[in-house]
């Protein structure tokens, strides 16, 4: 079998796409769910990776959870309660945590429907770009369940708590046009657009030096939890790392003689 996540390379940036085109790239065994921290541990590992696309084979992005797999109380939803919540906790609670800790940075093309988890995932990526197609739902209420993967944590950093409350407590799903004006996407483009724009920020990131945009993303993802002093002792020392890394000797070159830089990742 193919594998969950296929993966393509354009010079520092790295295409992720979920496919399962054919359950509408559900996560639904924890073979899944491992496969994404492995991949992000990979990244982590490969210091020439500079940003990741995200998005899905298909017409969809993520449509959440396997409901065929819940009514028949299989895979990941069989068992007792303990074993279901050891599941949750070993399986798909494995990729908030995995894409948390990667400092790679993340761009999601949300190209169709993210239901579910799959609006979960895209609130993970660090900026996300909507297709005039796409829809979005914290739809787990609809089937008498709960965000079981982080999304009570993530949505409400995204588009605010009074928002992200609606989104979960009615189930609704919202449109593109709406996702945009929550600032759940930063941007909403024709579909055929979606792809290729999310590929063009992730290397206006690119362009970066890996170690600048990797512990800028860091600051950011800590600042969310942090009080101003501990955040300004990490920026002191985070900054102390930078400023003795040849690629910033080589981008401070650069801007004297007025030339593109070239990194290289050190």
């Amino acid at each position: 079998m193919e594998p969950f996540l296929k993966t393509e390379r354009d010079g520092p940036v790295v295409i992720a796409s979920l496919n399962r085109p054919d359950t509408r790239n559900a996560i639904s065994e924890t073979a899944h769910s491992e496969e994404i921290a492995a991949f992000c541990a990979d990244m982590s590992r490969d210091r020439s990776v500079r940003a990741i696309v995200l998005t899905g084979e298909g017409s969809a992005f993520c449509a959440g959870g396997n409901v065929k797999d819940m009514a028949g109380k299989s895979g990941m939803f069989a068992g007792s309660p303990y074993e279901i919540r050891n599941r949750y906790r070993t399986g798909i609670q494995l990729i908030p945590a995995a894409l948390y800790d990667l400092e790679v940075p993340v761009v999601a093309a949300v190209n169709g429907p993210a239901i579910g988890a799959g609006l979960d995932l895209a609130c993970m990526a660090d900026i996300r770009i909507g297709s005039e197609k796409a829809i979005f739902g914290e739809t787990f209420v609809k089937l008498g369940i709960i965000p079981g993967d982080g999304g009570a944590w993530l949505l409400p950093r995204v588009i605010g708590m009074a928002r992200a409350t609606q989104m979960t407590l009615t189930g609704e799903i919202i449109d593109a046009a709406k996702a945009l004006e929550f600032g759940l996407i930063s941007e909403c483009v024709p579909h055929d657009e979606c792809l290729p724009r999310a590929v063009e920020v992730a290397g206006a990131i690119a362009v970066n030096p890996g170690h600048s945009t990797r512990m800028a993303k860091r600051l950011l993802r800590e600042g969310q939890d942090m009080k101003l002093g501990p955040l300004l002792e990490l920026s002191a020392a985070y900054q102390a790392l930078a400023h003795h890394t040849d690629d910033h000797h080589e981008a401070v070159d650069a801007f004297m003689e007025k030339r593109k830089p070239d990194f290289r990742d050190s």
